[in-house]
C-alpha cells in the first residue's frame, strides 16, 4: 500500500459543508485505508494500492459527487510527490523572506500547456508572481490573499483548468504527516 493525499476544490466553501468524519467515512468506502484529515478545507491524507493519480483521481471524484451531489474536483499527490513540493518552489529564499509574503501552491490534474502557462504569468501583478511547475502552480503574494488582485477564479479563467489553492504552510504541514506516518483527524 502507498500513501497519498487528496487535495480537494469546493469542500467546505461556498455552501458545500461536509464534516471531516464524513469525508473520511467516503475515503473508506471507496477502499481507503489509514484515512485521515488535516484542517476542514478538503485534505486528506489515505493509503491505498499504487495506480495512477488521474485514474485515482476520476474515481474519488465519481465516488464523491455521488455521495455529496455535486462536483468535488479532485488532485491526488502521492506521499514523493507531496514530499519534494518543497524542493520545487520557484523563488528564492530572499523572495520569500520579504515582509507580508505569503506562498501559496495550486494543484492542478496535468502539467499546463505553454500557452496556459503563459497566461497564468501574464496574470501576475506588482505584489503577485505566478509559476507553472510540472502539475503545480507556485504563487508568490506580496499582499494578503484575501487583498490580491489576483483570485482563484482568475487562475482558472486563465489557464482554462481547475485548480485548488493552499497555503505553502498547510502543504508542509501535510507533507510532514504522510512522511513521519502519523497523520491524524
Amino acid at each position: 500500500m502507498a500513501r497519498y493525499v487528496a487535495f480537494l476544490r469546493a469542500i467546505n466553501v461556498g455552501g458545500h459543508v461536509v464534516k471531516m468524519e464524513r469525508l473520511r467515512e467516503l475515503f473508506e468506502d471507496a477502499g481507503h485505508t489509514r484515512v485521515s484529515t488535516v484542517i476542514a478545507s478538503g485534505n486528506v491524507i489515505f493509503s491505498a494500492r499504487a495506480q495512477a493519480s488521474g485514474a485515482m483521481e476520476r474515481r474519488l471524484e465519481r465516488t464523491l459527487a455521488s455521495a455529496l451531489g455535486y462536483e468535488v474536483r479532485t488532485f491526488v499527490r502521492s506521499e514523493k510527490e507531496v514530499g519534494a513540493l518543497e524542493s520545487r518552489v520557484p523563488f528564492t529564499s530572499q523572495q520569500l523572506l520579504k515582509p507580508d509574503t505569503g506562498l501559496f501552491v495550486g494543484f492542478l490534474s496535468a502539467p499546463l500547456a505553454p500557452a496556459a502557462a503563459a497566461r497564468l504569468r501574464a496574470l501576475g501583478t506588482p505584489h503577485d508572481d505566478l509559476v507553472a511547475r510540472g502539475a503545480e502552480i507556485f504563487w508568490l503574494s506580496g499582499a494578503r490573499f484575501s487583498d490580491s488582485a489576483v483570485t482563484g477564479a482568475a487562475v482558472e479563467k486563465a489557464i482554462g483548468v481547475a485548480t485548488t489553492i493552499r497555503k505553502i504552510t498547510t502543504v508542509l504541514r501535510i507533507a510532514a504527516l504522510v512522511v513521519s506516518g502519523s497523520a491524524n483527524s
